[in-house]
């Protein structure tokens, strides 16, 4: 039987179409297209324990010296005291606070502190401390966590332990008897700024305390005041700061302090 012209083109046609339609067709999914082999991750060997430092982590304390800090004041050597493994607060006049010689941008800290078992006084005049995550000049300047014996001690709650100082309340309060260590590990992500010095991106601050998150990414608002309203001001990179206050109460001490620098 003899083919029609227009049969032949009706059957052209189709084939055309047919291919059009099946180019149109996605290819089906394969494995490989969501698999990333680079870059590599670095391999980084953890501590003995959670507590230790890890391979590519800064050691500022191990008990040994405190070589890793200076005077926040001028820049001298520390003064505070090491002895047994442990570094305390010292509350001599004139001595204040002390930062580490080296600055920080975004980084994990691991910290351990402890008040002490026969601490006296209340509320804010309890074991009072602070754990500046950024060190923007002297005296208190920056950006504080806050150490205090929160175990049984009543307090404004953006003041307690693991609060950002006047700004973030714990999620919950975690603390542990006076005698005992305490924990902080700290994810700290630095304020930039622009070129002109306003504000491009806020700190950000994720805490867990004994292992309890208590701040989850909390966005700061600027630095940490007693007194007035937190602002912004310009900085890069920024010492670590840990207190010396000067309430009345037995000093307290820190061991085990180590940073990880992140990108």
């Amino acid at each position: 039987m003899r083919t029609q012209p227009s049969q032949l083109l009706a059957l052209a046609s189709l084939i055309v179409l047919t291919a059009s339609l099946s180019a149109q067709q996605p290819a089906a999914p394969k494995h490989q297209d969501t698999e990333v082999y680079e870059p590599v991750p670095p391999i980084v060997t953890p501590g003995a324990t959670d507590a230790a430092p890890p391979s590519d982590a800064i050691v500022l304390f191990d008990g040994k010296n405190i070589d890793q800090w200076v005077s926040t004041k001028d820049k001298s050597p520390a003064k505070w005291t090491v002895g047994d493994g442990i570094l305390t607060v010292s509350k001599t006049p004139g001595v204040g606070n002390i930062e580490t010689k080296q600055a920080f941008k975004n980084y994990q800290l691991h910290i351990e502190w402890r008040i002490p078992e026969n601490i006296t006084g209340t509320d804010q005049a309890r074991g009072n401390s602070g754990v500046f995550l950024a060190s923007t000049g002297p005296g208190d300047d920056g950006y504080e966590l806050q150490v205090l014996d929160s175990y049984n001690n009543k307090t404004y709650v953006n003041g307690q332990a693991a609060s950002i100082y006047k700004q973030g309340i714990p999620l919950a309060n975690p603390a542990r008897k006076p005698g005992d260590w305490q924990t902080y590990n700290v994810i700290w992500t630095a304020p930039t700024f622009n070129t002109d010095g306003t504000l491009k991106t806020p700190a950000y601050a994720t805490v867990f305390f004994n292992g309890v998150l208590v701040q989850n990414h909390f966005e700061l608002k600027g630095q940490t005041l007693y007194v007035g309203q937190p602002f912004y001001k310009p900085y890069d990179t920024a010492p670590i700061k840990l207190q010396a206050h000067g309430d009345k109460s037995e000093p307290i001490s820190f061991r085990n302090i180590w940073v990880r620098e992140l990108k």
